[in-house]
């Protein structure tokens, strides 16, 4: 099991801790709902160093890289960031990744946890152009800095001016006193917001100036099951629940960062979906009666006949309502379709709705 370079303070913290795409990781402090309501009405701050970072290099990075990520990374100038994601032979996602534009030929791509090492491999093997490739994942840290006071909370650990810094777009300076320092506004909560990029040997340094510059604001620790109920309350998808291996980026709804305009890995058969619809899609839904939908529950139509399954599910801190994704048969895939979600033995009456659920 690895650790984070705040592995020890997370515990003196009084932290949860649980074993998390093989680190040890802190999944909650003072409660879910406690945790998920300071992101949405102040600021709090998570350690998600366990992300992987690639640096790719070169006169030929963007060429290797328009060749394995769906969107089109010709777009990106220097100091902006955009989301994209891998897709696999199969028609399915190897990961959905950010990818940010360092220099002119310089580019970090950043990955999720559990696939750095197949995120790599993948990459790696698609590399015939001789882009230079190092893997930081070890090296680095990140926090994600959540919520709607970040940028007052956070103002005075800067001279970069935060609020000025749009939705996927970054800089890099001084931040907490450490110069060179990645300071993102790509966050994963809905809430506004920065993520840090630092050297493991920095965190300790940040995270304390942070929590100092953001005690009159409220700030506070927030584990990972939080971060998973806000980032749910937005319909961000999930990697390992929503889109993996066998889901196809257009019926994940991600047909967005999906651009036919280059050639990508399996684009061909992917055009060809799009263009042929898709036989499933993922939707958003909401319970119509008191319930919570989990991971793996059927989706059944009136009759009780199967017609897909859940992919996340909770009840939503900020709705008081069950809400989730899950793939059904197109026919049901329409805002306002009836669908039923069954839990143990009742056929929970839901509705699909247009995202996100939480609307700020």
């Amino acid at each position: 099991m690895k650790n984070t370079a705040l592995t020890t303070t997370h515990e003196a913290l009084g932290a949860k801790m649980v074993p998390f795409a093989g680190y040890n990781m802190p999944v909650q402090y003072e409660g879910v709902n406690i945790e998920h309501e300071t992101v949405r009405n102040a600021v709090g701050v998570f350690d998600v160093s366990h992300m992987g970072e690639f640096l790719i290099e070169g006169k030929h990075a963007l060429e290797l890289i328009q060749k394995v990520s769906s969107n089109d990374a010709s777009k990106l100038t220097i100091g902006k960031a955009q989301y994209s994601c891998l897709p696999n032979d199969n028609g399915g996602i190897v990961d959905d990744l950010i990818i940010y534009r360092l220099k002119e030929h310089t580019y970090l791509l950043v990955v999720n946890a559990s696939n750095i090492e197949k995120d790599w491999n993948w990459i790696k093997s698609k590399n015939d152009v001789g882009a230079d490739m190092c893997n930081l994942s070890d090296d680095y840290s990140l926090l994600a800095i959540q919520g709607p006071k970040a940028i007052e909370a956070m103002q005075s650990l800067t001279s970069e001016d935060l609020s000025a810094i749009k939705f996927y777009n970054f800089v890099v300076g001084d931040f907490a006193g450490i110069d060179d320092v990645i300071i993102s506004a790509t966050g994963y909560t809905g809430s506004g917001g920065f993520e840090i990029y630092c050297k493991n040997s920095e965190v300790k340094q940040i995270w304390d100036k942070v929590f100092e510059a953001g005690a009159s604001f409220g700030i506070k620790p927030i584990g990972l099951a939080a971060r998973d109920t806000l980032r749910l309350e937005m319909g961000y998808c999930l990697y390992g629940n929503d889109i993996d291996d066998t889901t196809s980026p257009i019926e994940a709804g991600l047909g967005w960062i999906t651009k036919f305009t280059k050639d990508f890995t399996n684009s061909e058969a992917l055009k060809a979906e799009k263009e042929a619809g898709p036989k499933r899609k993922l939707i958003a839904f909401e319970l119509d009666e008191r319930g919570i939908p989990r991971q793996g529950y059927d989706i059944v139509d009136d009759n009780g006949n199967k017609i897909g399954h859940v992919t996340s599910g909770t009840m939503a801190p900020s709705l008081g309502k069950g809400i989730g994704l899950g793939y059904v048969t197109t026919n049901f895939s329409g805002v306002n379709s009836k669908i039923y979600i069954q839990i143990r033995k009742n056929a929970v009456p839901a509705t699909v709705v247009k995202l996100p659920f939480y609307k700020g």
